[in-house]
């Protein structure tokens, strides 16, 4: 069994990580999940969330606000959303996803008025949105909410 895997993570805006791992904590929308190396094949949505990638030169974690995680026995490939480096987000990238999460919601709630489905996956988010801020560190400046 080899000992470390390929992780990348891409964004619509670019290419943030591409190195050799260990281990990779996805926060998975059906729950958070561990891919090793040779891990079987696996594909699944994210939740906001932290994405935690351990190696040989230590743990990098980044920010994902959605998006895809494949899992092959090779490594693990993320297609992420919006994703940014843990250390790089500030108030303002929080204030900014919190908003345009809150901003969904309200959508969803005026165009599917009782049809909970599409409401509840837009609070779902909002929720996981505001959940990530808390681990990272971050609150939301918004009392509504």
């Amino acid at each position: 069994m080899a000992d470390t895997m390929h992780f990348s993570l891409v964004s619509p805006e670019r290419s943030l990580a591409s190195m050799q791992v260990t281990e990779v904590l996805i926060p998975g929308a059906e729950g958070d999940l561990t891919a090793m190396p040779q891990h079987s094949p696996t594909i699944t949505t994210l939740r906001p969330g932290v994405l935690r990638a351990t190696g040989p030169e230590g743990v990098v974690e980044y920010v994902v606000t959605g998006g895809f995680a494949e899992i092959s026995t090779d490594g693990v490939t993320v297609l992420a959303e919006r994703a940014m480096a843990r250390n790089d987000v500030s108030q303002d990238d929080f204030d900014s996803m919190v908003q345009e999460a809150a901003e969904a919601h309200g959508k969803a709630r005026e165009t599917f008025q009782n049809q909970p489905g599409p409401v509840d996956d837009a609070a779902k988010l909002l929720a996981d949105m505001v959940a990530m801020g808390t681990h990272i560190g971050m609150s939301t400046k918004q009392s509504s909410l």
